[in-house]
């Protein structure tokens, strides 16, 4: 129960600071993609940690904890501080195109295709996390839970697919708070998970038996048939 009231005051927290965010950018509490987005994402939020909270409470303490750790390398520290100030900034300015400054014209009907679209990227970020109960958010070797080398589900196809869903995500997003120019966030995040996916490989092969073995058998990093 302390779990899944540590789940609910955490969403309030995260997602009533994004709501500052996007309606402050925005100027107006009148946005229905900024509704819109908060709504799907706090009921997602509460219903899919409610359900990990019952079949994998090692991986939802995991992703309750901080984004900065004390045994989180350094160089992963650097490199979520532009990742996180890209995701916060990314809304506030896909809310003032849409609502403030009217750069973008979306009609609803691609608006709920974006939430069809976030909902896809959140489904498969569960399954990711319902694969793999070693998906902390930070560069870490679990040694406490014994981690292992996942290599089933979407890890048979690319090695990072939390990265993957979640550049579907943000484009989600975009289209959901109405921006079209908030698109152009998508290409700049994959290229800081690059970066990030290179910190985050060195510790694998270091730290994880198995993991180079599994790096020669799955040969995409971030994007299928691309990299």
């Amino acid at each position: 129960m302390s779990l899944v009231l540590n789940l609910i005051l955490q969403t309030i927290v995260w997602f009533g600071f994004m709501g500052a965010i996007i309606f402050g950018a925005a100027g107006t509490m009148a946005y229905t993609g900024g509704w819109l987005y908060l709504g799907l994402m706090v009921a997602l939020s509460i219903l899919f940690g409610t359900i990990m909270a019952r079949i994998d409470p090692g991986l939802l303490r995991e992703r309750l904890k901080s984004p900065m750790q004390k045994d989180q390398p350094l160089a992963d520290k650097l490199v979520l501080v532009p990742i996180l100030l890209l995701i916060f900034g990314g809304m506030g300015f896909m809310a003032a195109d849409a609502a403030r400054w009217h750069w973008s014209t979306m009609p609803p009907s691609v608006q709920w295709a974006g939430c069809a679209l976030l909902l896809a990227a959140l489904v498969f970020v569960y399954w990711v996390m319902r694969t793999n109960s070693f998906a902390a958010p930070v560069v870490k070797i679990q040694k406490d839970r014994g981690q292992a080398v996942i290599s089933t589900g979407p890890y048979a196809i690319v090695r990072h697919p939390m990265y993957f869903g979640s550049l579907f995500y943000i484009a989600g997003t975009s289209l959901v708070l109405g921006s079209w120019w908030g698109l152009a966030t998508v290409p700049i995040l994959a290229l800081l998970f690059g970066i990030r996916i290179g910190i985050e490989e060195q510790a694998l092969r270091t730290g994880l038996e198995g993991y180079d073995d599994y790096a020669r058998r799955v040969r995409w990093r971030l994007i299928p048939l691309i990299w």
